[in-house]
């Protein structure tokens, strides 16, 4: 059995993927663990009949996810010198990135010493949910967004950090940055950007779906003011829920709709009809309605309970591990790859591979499935992502694969 103080050994056994698949893009989908699919059919035998059920029945699921989420940012991992206790208060269920990002963009008005002129600070080539959410609002409020794009030259990580934190200045209103870079897996150091967003007054919205639950997250060291996570990548849930914390900023904020369940005492149905304008403390106002999620909330509670038992830092220690053999040999075949450089450099559960110039990616990526090796191709990069599931003849069928077409 693991422990909290070992490595982690491979989890094939906990997942029902085929033989002979090779598996490595949890980035785009991963794969739900046995856990998680038993209690996905449990959940649906208990809704043919729903005799019996209580009121606390439909808040009981929520609550315990939320706790779990609360437990998973605040690793202790990262060797923090001061951290807060877990608060489930502050996390929200949300359907979508692009919801928690809209929660975000409804109260950047009330953002103390908001004003026309100021710029909202994105990375480039970032997911779409976090480029349109603020359309609208720059709009509105008179703000610009200012990109700053992914250094040409290698290594990336370090310089692309620095130019990001020379973006950040008195006259950005909101910081918007992943832990992990979506398609070339180049970390951002977030508590270096969170310590910069605090000194000039920015808010700082953190989507962690392609990080959380695979790498460690030290929300007090970061003091994020929102952190967002869609639930069906590195969390292992279902698709269509998701998770986000929302700090004390949005503590007295606008919710994007008036969910029935995010009222004080919402619990005691014979009394529904007694209209509360008052809501349930911190972010509950920002869950999205009927979030009890009967079905899906049981899955995404196995599948946090599993992360927390294997933890983020194992899943780094494991993916790092089992790749570190293929990289070599790839390089010397013309590929390129972002260095290990700490909070700067590349992460080891989602790596970019820039393949050579006279490669095509598509062309490359339609060789790898033909061998039943699936893998992930966006805009100058191959997206490899592995998962405690993959074990070392995975990676030899991508090397194998790679090695015969770009040698072609």
């Amino acid at each position: 059995m693991n422990t909290k103080n070992s490595p982690i050994s491979t989890q094939k056994d906990k997942f029902t993927l085929p033989e002979g698949v090779h598996y490595l893009n949890c980035a785009t989908r991963s794969p739900l663990s046995k856990k998680a699919e038993q209690a996905g059919y449990d959940a649906v035998r208990r809704d043919t009949n729903p005799f019996g059920l209580h009121p606390d029945d439909f808040f009981r699921g929520a609550t315990h996810v939320r706790s779990l989420f609360s437990e998973l940012i605040h690793d202790r991992s990262t060797g923090g010198a001061t951290h807060q206790s877990p608060n489930p208060e502050r996390i929200a269920i949300i359907p979508s990135v692009s919801y928690g990002m809209a929660v975000v963009a409804r109260n950047l008005p009330a953002r103390p010493g908001l004003r026309a002129g100021q710029k909202i600070v994105l990375v480039g080539d970032e997911f779409p949910s976090d480029v349109y959410a603020w359309d609208r609002v720059c709009t509105e409020l008179g703000l610009s967004i200012v990109t700053v794009p992914m250094p040409a030259e290698f290594p990336k990580g370090p310089l692309w950090n620095e130019r990001l934190l020379e973006a950040i200045s008195p006259d950005t209103a909101l910081v918007v940055v992943p832990p992990v870079h979506w398609m070339y897996g180049i970390r951002f150091d977030l508590e270096a950007i969170g310590r910069r967003a605090r000194e000039v007054g920015a808010w700082l919205a953190i989507d962690g779906t392609q990080a959380i639950g695979a790498l460690p997250f030290d929300l007090d060291a970061i003091q994020p003011d929102a952190v967002i996570c869609a639930g069906y990548k590195w969390l292992m849930g279902p698709y269509s829920l998701g998770l986000a914390y929302f700090g004390p900023a949005f503590d007295d904020g606008i919710p994007l709709e008036e969910g029935w369940m995010n009222r004080l005492d919402s619990n005691q149905f014979h009394r529904l009809m007694d209209y509360q304008p008052a809501y349930r403390p911190k972010a509950y106002r920002y869950n999205v309605g009927e979030h009890s999620h009967f079905m899906q909330m049981p899955m995404l509670e196995a599948a946090l309970t599993q992360l927390i038992e294997w933890q983020p830092v194992r899943i780094q220690d494991y993916t790092k591990a089992l790749m570190a053999d293929a990289w070599p040999v790839l390089e010397n075949l013309g590929c390129s790859l972002e260095p290990e450089n700490g909070s700067r450099g590349r992460s080891h559960h989602l790596i970019g591979l820039w393949l050579p110039d006279h490669a095509d990616p598509m062309a490359v990526q339609q060789a790898l499935l033909a061998e039943n090796v699936s893998v992930s191709v966006r805009s100058k990069a191959m997206r490899i992502a592995p998962h405690v599931y993959n074990v070392p003849e995975d990676v030899d069928a991508l090397v194998r694969v790679l090695s015969a077409k770009l040698k072609a």
